[in-house]
């Protein structure tokens, strides 16, 4: 069915059938050229009903009379041994820019002409079979280097359209660029409005190459219309992700240059495109997650809000002063590089181990992660040298492995001493 739809919409011949003329040919030349009748026959069934009106005579060729135009009640027709062969319209007249009687003329002329070519052919080397088989091949050249004069100037002119249209597309892109730096900081807001201008120029630029190529834009519309279903469950992936683009532009879960994560993905928004979204991750790949998936997951923000908190565990015995450890910590939090003054630090008893004591020192930075890492380990580093200035020992392990510097000369000496 789609196949079907789409060579429905992209045959020039049903595209403008009733505006092309046609070329009438025997044995492979052409004779003159016909439009559309006032009947339902289009021009390239008209040639080809007058074709086989012509290769219908040549089957006898001691019949052939020289061809006549005469007035008819159809109106002036060219006969060939009374037999007519093709009646002159309004229309052809029109498109010649001459009367019908002076067209039906020239015509006759033209029959008489290719009769007599044909006759000299199959009476001459190879007969009939040896006419009609370099009279095929001569059609089939014909008609092909007719259609390549006529296909070829039209996709040129076509690709000529979309070229320009292109560079209208990226030329107004780099224009936007520069009007929102003056005026718009919002780079999101800046990132809709440039990719919908640009595939909106390059979607009428699409329609004015069709028009180059002789299709009628509005017969494609409403083609592709008709097929909007068909091509919605075929591209349903594509077109998923090309909604969902639009939405998280308008809707704005993030903005670029946020830090997000999607899943298991982590990274900085680099771009919002209509199809995915760039991630810029922290070890510097990019990940390109495709919008729908994006749309339908779950979105941690850690940059929505310009300050974030964070924490960090320190473990300490339990013949530790736990009050003086515990403004201690909190003491040595506030002092780091980093750590905001408001909301202040914070520390809590977190936990109540077997062997120590787990102490939360809570503090409030920048969310950037760059920032909110180098923080924490500041606040890390202030509190171990804060507790050895005030001799708050950390917790020891009760065991201990020692690993000896030669292990083959302890065996000797503890095989010597087995032995004696």
């Amino acid at each position: 069915m789609l196949a079907t739809t789409v060579l429905l919409l992209l045959s020039p011949g049903q595209a403008h059938a009733q505006a092309d003329t046609a070329t009438v040919r025997l044995d492979g030349r052409a004779v003159f050229q016909v439009g559309p009748s006032g009947d339902s026959d289009d021009a390239d069934e008209r040639a080809r009903r007058i074709e086989q009106r012509l290769n219908g005579l040549l089957r006898n060729l001691d019949a052939l009379a020289p061809p006549v135009a005469r007035q008819t009640p159809a109106g002036w027709t060219v006969t060939v041994s009374g037999v007519p062969v093709v009646t002159v319209t309004p229309r052809d007249a029109e498109d010649n820019l001459t009367t019908p009687p002076r067209l039906a003329a020239q015509w006759a002329a033209a029959v008489g002409r290719a009769l007599d070519r044909a006759r000299e052919r199959r009476l001459g080397w190879g007969g009939r079979f040896g006419a009609e088989t370099r009279a095929s091949a001569e059609a089939a050249f014909g008609r092909l280097a007719e259609s390549a004069t006529s296909i070829i100037p039209r996709a040129l002119a076509a690709l000529a359209v979309i070229l320009l249209f292109l560079i209208i597309a990226r030329g107004i892109r780099v224009a936007l660029s520069f009007v929102f730096r003056r005026i718009i900081e919002d780079v999101t807001v800046e990132s809709l409005i440039k990719q919908l201008s640009y595939y909106a120029i390059l979607a009428l630029g699409f329609f004015v190459a069709l028009d180059a190529l002789g299709f009628d834009p509005t017969t494609v519309a409403a083609g592709i219309g008709l097929t909007g279903v068909v091509l919605g469950f075929a591209l349903r992936d594509v077109l998923s992700n090309f909604v969902s683009g639009l939405l998280l532009l308008m809707l704005r879960p993030f903005e670029i240059g946020d830090q997000i994560v999607i899943g298991e993905l982590e990274g900085s928004v680099e771009r919002i495109e209509l199809r995915a979204t760039r991630l810029r991750a922290y070890d510097g790949r990019v990940l390109l997650v495709p919008n729908a998936e994006v749309f339908t997951s779950r979105i941690i923000n850690n940059t929505a809000d310009p300050v974030r908190r964070g924490k960090v565990e320190v473990w300490i015995g339990y013949d530790v002063d736990l009050r003086h450890a515990v403004t201690t910590a909190c003491d040595a939090a506030r002092t780091a590089d980093g750590v905001l003054e408001a909301p202040p630090p914070a520390v809590r008893v977190d936990e109540l181990g077997q062997d120590d004591i787990v102490l939360e020192v809570t503090f409030w930075t920048d969310s950037r992660r760059a920032d909110y890492k180098n923080t924490a380990s500041a606040v890390r580093g202030a509190i171990v040298e804060a507790f050895k200035q005030a001799g708050i020992g950390l917790p020891e392990p009760d065991l201990r492995l020692l690993r000896p510097h030669s292990p083959k000369a302890w065996q000797q000496i503890l095989g010597q001493e087995g032995g004696a």
